[in-house]
């Protein structure tokens, strides 16, 4: 019963805490300066004062030069190889059919469990320094993928 009571007496404390900070929220906005006049504000700038087309009149820092290939340009005609402005099914795997080429032992162009398997095992096996099967936090590091290469800077 005393659970009751206390559950009740605090909700109503914390409703009469909500309606004092409510209140004094109002009090403050009411005693705020009244918004500018049509007659103080100008909306319409002096023609003078807008910057041309080319960027001349331009107050600040000059506008940023844009790269004429955005990213996505970039990759589509990395993977375009004949440039007719279509991707093939085949332009789209040649990325991908040198890391398979290494994994396919038997040449086949069938990626079996066991070739699989092997390369992962042999992968494992040689970043097991010290050859008890199992990996350390600086053997591990050994197994992440190499970045890539960044191309060097056209500058």
């Amino acid at each position: 019963m005393n659970r009751v009571i206390l559950g009740a007496v605090s909700a109503l404390l914390m409703v009469a805490a909500g309606l004092f900070w409510w209140q004094g929220q109002a009090a403050t906005e009411a005693a705020a300066p009244p918004p500018p006049t049509v007659a103080e504000v100008d909306p319409r700038p002096a023609f003078d004062d807008i910057p041309d087309e080319d960027g001349e009149g331009l107050i600040g820092p000059a506008l940023p030069e844009v790269d004429e290939d955005t990213r996505e340009e970039k990759r589509f005609n990395r993977l375009d190889r004949n440039r007719d402005n279509l991707i093939s099914r085949n332009e789209a795997l040649m990325p991908r059919v040198a890391a398979f080429r290494k994994l396919d032992a038997d040449g086949n162009n069938l990626l079996s469990f066991e070739e699989w398997a092997v390369a992962t095992s042999n992968r494992f096996k040689g970043a097991d320094a010290n050859g008890d099967a199992q990996l350390t936090r600086q053997e591990f590091v050994k197994t992440r993928p190499k970045e890539p290469k960044k191309p060097a800077c056209r500058c």
